[in-house]
């Protein structure tokens, strides 16, 4: 069914036809992947500096695939077989959906068929976490991006009447508040009369401009989008807002654009300030007061990359043998182009015009790893998708700028695969991998029919006639030539598990090389390589190499699972050729 069967004819006053950009959305995602330089740069003075793309001399080619009434599979479809026949050579892909077996979901197919044609696909994991079993997009021929943060941010932070102060975000950028003054500030969710859940969350209508007005009002995240509840307080005459992360949004924090002067704080800080109110309205002390005082841009943050807390977990729903994310790039607070018809905050009332915008998402790590592939596919043009996947796989770390393991935004705790995959990006060492782990059409063919998909499935997804007669003497889907190995174990009362990898490296090195294996097991398990050394004599040559992992049931409840992580790493003195090995423990019901 195509969009206008299904939702008549579009309203060409607020949506173009064309691939023109209506919401900013395209404009600040094709920017991150290919925008030129452009000197100065900044939103509302945040963020100054020179802005560039990732493959700033690559050419762009846009395809609309979304409607105010949303994305629908025909035209995502049709996008793709556009972009194959057009030529492109990297397909950057800021959309998802639920996850759904590949035969039925667009994305899988139409990047299968790109993928098929030489065509790299990148596409975002989704914002879903900090959750597991959140990411999308999880078909093994698409590279999935998560989001880290980078090494800048934006205070606000939120003086309370106690002397306290809680850190927080903004990047509002209109007048402040009065230097040196407090003002009162109230929860509307905690105050007398209305409804209290819906004032609690500033949405629409649900504030008293005689409960509201002239102060600074504490909204809670959820519902209504975080710009809106500026605009809600701000209509019924609150001069400022405060907005507090709930519990399952832990301390992760996005700037944004608001209307009017806002911050963001974690959810430990809101709870600080809503005992700070608590205790001043109960006690015969004075009321409860606050003000926002914004500290601009910092850089230099430590510690940094960490995992975005909305960037989506694992492990993966569809094919828990197949680790995602594959990688984590930048997504939080990032400076990118920015439509003039559009404001900055994404609501109509919002008349701001500005050339660049700050934004946060998976939608905006996406993009980055696409510019990279672009710069790999220029340097290497005879590399495969698979190919330059490995690449920025094998060469990814997963340590911070203080030389320790990620954390999460979302705890503050260290983070793990299910949360970054091989890790964070790195563009200079990922132009020279040493070795990648190659993978044909006919390899995720036999992905397909180990995953017990049926002939006809397999014919939806891959357009040709499928054979699944070879694919068993490959053993399991978990042999697909991965730069990741990862295996789920479960505990039907046997003691002793084990499984085997088979792989197969390609030297894109140097000639002469020899490769020498370390292995890191993850706990509880012993993991055997062989062979442990690796001799090339030529660039090209294909080696293989066996995975053993061996492991010993764990006490765990009905339903619950464990999962340990570690790695295999080849070296030959200029190269390290990295992969995650992620063994999961399930208990069965």
């Amino acid at each position: 069914m195509d969009t206008k069967q299904q939702t008549g004819k579009m309203n060409e006053t607020t949506e173009y036809r064309s691939p023109r950009d209506s919401d900013g959305h395209g404009t600040h995602t094709a920017s991150i992947a290919a925008g030129r330089y452009v000197f100065p740069a900044s939103t509302f003075g945040y963020a100054r500096g020179v802005a560039a793309g990732m493959a700033p001399k690559a050419r762009l080619a846009a395809y609309k695939v979304c409607w105010n009434a949303g994305c629908y599979d025909s035209d995502i479809l049709a996008a793709f077989d556009a972009a194959v026949s057009d030529g492109v050579d990297v397909i950057s892909l800021s959309v998802g959906g639920v996850v759904v077996p590949y035969y039925l979901d667009a994305i899988a197919i139409g990047s299968f068929g790109a993928v098929d044609r030489g065509v790299f696909v990148s596409a975002s994991a989704g914002n879903g976490g900090p959750g597991g079993l959140t990411v999308t997009n999880v078909a093994p021929w698409v590279t999935t991006v998560g989001a880290g943060t980078i090494d800048r941010d934006f205070p606000a932070d939120v003086k309370l009447g106690n002397g306290k102060v809680i850190s927080g975000v903004s990047i509002y950028g209109g007048p402040g508040l009065a230097p040196g003054k407090m003002y009162p500030v109230v929860h509307a969710g905690s105050s007398e009369g209305g409804d209290g859940y819906s004032s609690s969350l500033c949405l629409e209508g649900s504030l008293d401009p005689k409960l509201v007005g002239g102060k600074i009002v504490l909204c809670d995240r959820g519902i209504n989008s975080r710009a809106v509840k500026g605009e809600v307080v701000k209509k019924a005459g609150g001069v400022g807002m405060i907005l507090a992360n709930g519990v399952f949004d832990g301390e992760g924090l996005v700037a944004d654009c608001h209307v009017l002067p806002a911050t963001a704080v974690g959810a430990s800080g809101g709870d600080e300030i809503r005992r700070y109110m608590s205790a001043a309205s109960k006690s015969k002390s004075p009321p409860p007061t606050a003000t926002i005082i914004f500290r601009g841009t910092r850089v230099n943050v430590r510690p940094a990359p960490v995992v975005a807390s909305f960037s989506a977990r694992g492990p993966n729903p569809q094919s828990p043998e197949i680790l995602k994310p594959d990688v984590i790039a930048p997504g939080l607070n990032i400076l990118a182009a920015w439509p003039d018809k559009v404001g900055p905050s994404g609501i109509p009332s919002d008349q701001r015009k500005i050339e660049f915008n700050i934004l946060s998402g998976t939608s905006m790590a996406c993009p980055h790893v696409s510019g990279l592939a672009a710069l790999l596919k220029a340097a290497h043009p005879e590399w495969s998708s698979a190919a330059i996947r490995s690449a920025l796989m094998t060469t990814a770390y997963t340590v911070d700028n203080r030389g320790e393991q990620m954390i999460d935004e979302s705890t503050g705790n260290v983070s793990t695969v299910f949360d970054f995959g091989a890790g964070h990006v790195h563009p200079q060492e990922a132009m020279n991998p040493g070795l990648i782990y190659d993978i044909s059409s006919l390899d995720y063919m036999d992905f397909l029919c180990n995953s017990n998909y049926t002939l006809t499935n397999i014919q939806v997804i891959t357009r040709r006639n499928a054979d699944c007669s070879g694919a068993k003497r490959a053993g399991h889907a978990g042999n697909l030539n991965y730069p990741s190995l990862t295996v789920v174990f479960q505990q039907y009362g046997k003691n002793h598990m084990s499984t085997h990898f088979i792989r197969t490296v390609t030297n894109v090195g140097d000639a002469n090389s020899v490769y020498k294996v370390t292995i890191r097991p993850p706990g509880g398990t012993v993991v055997t390589v062989q062979p442990e050394k690796l001799v090339f004599r030529r660039v090209g040559q294909k080696l293989n190499f066996l995975v053993r992992v061996e492991t010993t049931a764990v006490k765990l409840a009905p339903g619950a699972s464990s999962m340990k992580s570690g790695s295999i790493i080849w070296a030959d003195g200029k190269h390290t050729v990295a992969s995650p090995v992620v063994v999961t423990m399930q208990q069965p019901l």
